[in-house]
């Protein structure tokens, strides 16, 4: 029997009361909220006795909530397309405003001929010439922020912030001719949209003067050697040194005579740091690495991490050495490893435009979904690049970086990735299925997690482990691949690096040798 034509005019009146806009596109929210009320019709018990054009009915309605649910899909991508390209248009905007400050520098110091006649080669000979065949140069000329009080004042209108050089070290091979297209500069700082399995080599053109200290908190033995390299920098290489206000606050009780250290009042000021600080150094654990890759939300200066702490897969620095380290980081050459960072977007059900998501979260290690205290498994639809991925049922989900890969989702089951291997690791928590199995992903891929409507409860999903947020149903977490890296120093190479944290850190595949007297093959 089929359905008579008034029943399906009034249902798709209902379903469709709301105008559509001047593009001739319904408005997100009425898909939404026709999505809801066919959700809670199809979800009604079914009426005793129904027959065969009732059935066809319900059908019907599916239908419609499919297509319904297809558009918001729909919505949550163009969202995530118009977000990278108004990050694109920041990024020409700053390279353009950059380009200003250059001619303008240009006018003011006309007087040094030698630094006007390499500023004119560069532009001139672009990076190609400027490089030669071994790598990208950065020659930045930052304009003073401004700040006041404890912040550093400069005494000159500009201030040189020190140039370097990366080049892929290729062991007698022919240097790789695409490395301007795989590592770039943005204003003197590092940025790039793809990775290189080959080690990175840093070189200083100018040396080094302004060096950021983050520590420990709460560690006897840190502050005591705060202190002493905070002293060894200012006497024997003549650095400015900033602090946390904490530290500095440490100092001036031990002494007066930290009085030197630099320090901020407030988040503004933090945001000024790239463009001052030529170096980071952390003295702690893996904490205080992510702790210092939390406080650049754009550009990340050269990281030297040592290890001071309980876990040390990213500090392969030993602190009883830190002048002999240092000095051979200041000098260089040095090899480095960029860590890869997750760009997270939550998109809230409520949101009416694409650009109504909350402020965006970068995280080095992972962003986790779980059920948090619900008795219920999380039900998550997951996405790749528009496409559909799977429905995690389980307690969670990983999304992990490759330098992450050694944290949470190894725990999870995930495996141990090489941190310089380009991809983005799923791993989920717990899956109520045997065949689910981890996931690599290529990491130009944008991945979205949404809770569906029909979930029994919300979710929460945590940033490197702090600043938990709740997922409603309807609501959904978009990642890419963050533009900034964050370069940290590598005592010998990446390799070694990592396989040395594993054995150290893991006792990765530790078990007694055979006896070489026992049975033998024939």
């Amino acid at each position: 029997m089929y359905v008579c034509g008034s029943c399906i005019d009034q249902d798709d009146a209902s379903v469709s009361s709301s105008q559509p806009d001047s593009n001739g596109f319904l408005s997100p929210l009425s898909l939404l909220n026709s999505e809801k009320a066919v959700q809670e019709l199809v979800q009604q018990p079914p009426v005793q006795g129904t027959d065969d054009h009732l059935r066809e009915f319900s059908e019907a309605l599916r239908t419609v909530a499919k297509a319904l649910r297809r558009a918001a899909e729909g919505k949550a991508a163009a969202q995530a397309e118009a977000a990278e390209w108004k990050r694109k248009y920041e990024l020409e905007r700053e390279r353009n405003l950059h380009l200003e400050y250059k001619d303008l520098s240009l006018r003011e110091h006309h007087s040094d001929d030698n630094w006007i006649e390499n500023l004119a080669s560069q532009s001139n000979e672009g990076p190609e010439c400027c490089c030669g065949n071994n790598g990208i140069c950065s020659h930045e000329v930052l304009r003073d922020g401004g700040a006041k009080s404890d912040f550093k004042v400069v005494q000159d209108k500009y201030t040189r912030k020190a140039s370097f050089k990366l080049s892929w070290c290729c062991k007698g091979e022919q240097s790789d001719q695409h490395k301007h297209d795989i590592v770039s500069f943005e204003k003197g700082n590092i940025t790039t949209a793809e990775r290189s399995s080959r080690q990175i080599s840093l070189k200083w053109e100018s040396d080094p003067q302004t060096v950021l200290i983050l520590t420990k908190p709460n560690s006897t033995s840190v502050q005591i050697l705060c202190a002493e390299m905070v002293r060894w920098l200012k006497e024997h290489k003549r650095m400015d040194i900033y602090v946390e206000p904490r530290v500095k606050t440490e100092l001036l009780l031990e002494s007066s005579d930290f009085n030197f250290v630099y320090t901020w009042k407030d988040d503004n000021e933090i945001m000024l740091l790239h463009r001052k600080v030529d170096l980071v150094v952390t003295l702690g654990g893996d904490g205080t690495v992510l702790w210092a890759a939390s406080m650049f939300k754009g550009p990340v200066p050269p990281v030297v991490p040592f290890s001071l702490g309980s876990l040390g897969f990213m500090t392969p620095f030993y602190s009883e050495q830190y002048k002999e380290c240092l000095d051979s980081v200041l000098k260089g050459p040095i090899s480095i490893t960029l860590r890869h960072r997750l760009m997270c977007h939550v998109i809230r059900d409520a949101a009416k435009t694409e650009y109504e998501t909350e402020e965006p979260i970068l995280v080095l290690n992972e962003v986790t979904i779980d059920r948090g205290i619900s008795s219920y498994l999380t039900y998550l639809e997951c996405y790749c690049d528009n496409s559909f991925v799977t429905a995690v049922q389980g307690d969670g989900l990983i999304l992990s970086t490759t330098s992450g890969s050694t944290a949470y989702s190894l725990a999870a089951g995930g495996s141990m990735v090489h941190p310089q291997v380009p991809g983005i690791l799923f791993t989920p928590i717990c899956p109520h299925s045997l065949s689910f199995r981890p996931l690599i992903l290529p990491e130009h891929v944008s991945i979205r997690v949404q809770v569906p409507f029909n979930s029994r409860s919300h979710a929460w999903a945590s940033f490197d482990g702090k600043d938990r947020k709740q997922l409603q149903p309807g609501d959904a977490l978009v990642c890419s691949m963050a533009p900034w890296p964050v370069p940290t120093a590598c005592l010998v190479d990446s390799t070694n690096d990592f396989l040395r944290s594993i054995h150290e850190g893991l006792h990765w595949n530790l078990r007694k040798t055979q006896s070489f007297d026992g049975p033998r093959d024939s």
